[in-house]
């Protein structure tokens, strides 16, 4: 049998009975909601795969694996980390100078200040700015990132899901925005 045939007779079997698991790019991914995966999730994996950003494509399929096996914080620190290192190789692909320890905020300000979002929409885009710089950077530092005190810090299976689900939206987003400014 083809590999190919045999990845798809897998997905179909995990689809069957309900697994909510999919083999992609070489790893099993949880598939929490069909839709989220098929139009965030798997185009994030694919974007990642074929446009070089390795450095975050290793760190998004680290994020699903820590999720798979409970390990909830790390899982959203991978993610964090995937939507850092994919505004950093843009950064990089253009030529934008950014401090090597830069974290996601500064990360985003480069982006915006240099056009990747377009400026006649940046009053639009002020809201996704807040978006980008409060929804997984905040949740990763206050629950995954830094330390948790005194009492132990559950993070909540659809918290982490939540972070990883917000991670490949971004990441889809920022990866679809430099292939647009490149042409």
């Amino acid at each position: 049998q083809d590999p190919d045939d045999a990845i798809e007779e897998l997905n179909d079997r995990f689809k069957e009975h309900e697994i909510g698991y999919q083999y992609v790019s070489g790893t099993i991914i949880p598939m929490d909601s069909q839709y989220i995966h098929t139009e965030a999730v798997r185009p994030a994996i694919s974007l990642l795969q074929e446009a070089g950003f390795d450095g975050a494509s290793e760190e998004f399929l680290n994020a699903h694996k820590h999720y798979r096996e409970g390990r909830n914080k790390e899982a959203i620190a991978e993610a964090l980390k995937a939507f850092e290192s994919t505004m950093k190789s843009i950064c990089s692909f253009m030529t934008w100078e950014v401090p090597q320890n830069a974290t996601a905020k500064p990360l985003i300000d480069v982006c915006f200040s240099n056009g990747l979002i377009p400026k006649a929409l940046s009053s639009h885009f002020n809201s996704l700015r807040t978006t980008l710089e409060s929804g997984l950077p905040t949740a990763s530092n206050r629950l995954a990132r830094h330390g948790q005190g005194q009492k132990k810090v559950t993070v909540p299976d659809h918290i982490a899901a939540y972070a990883l689900h917000l991670a490949a939206t971004n990441i889809v987003f920022l990866v679809e925005s430099y292939i647009e400014i490149r042409k």
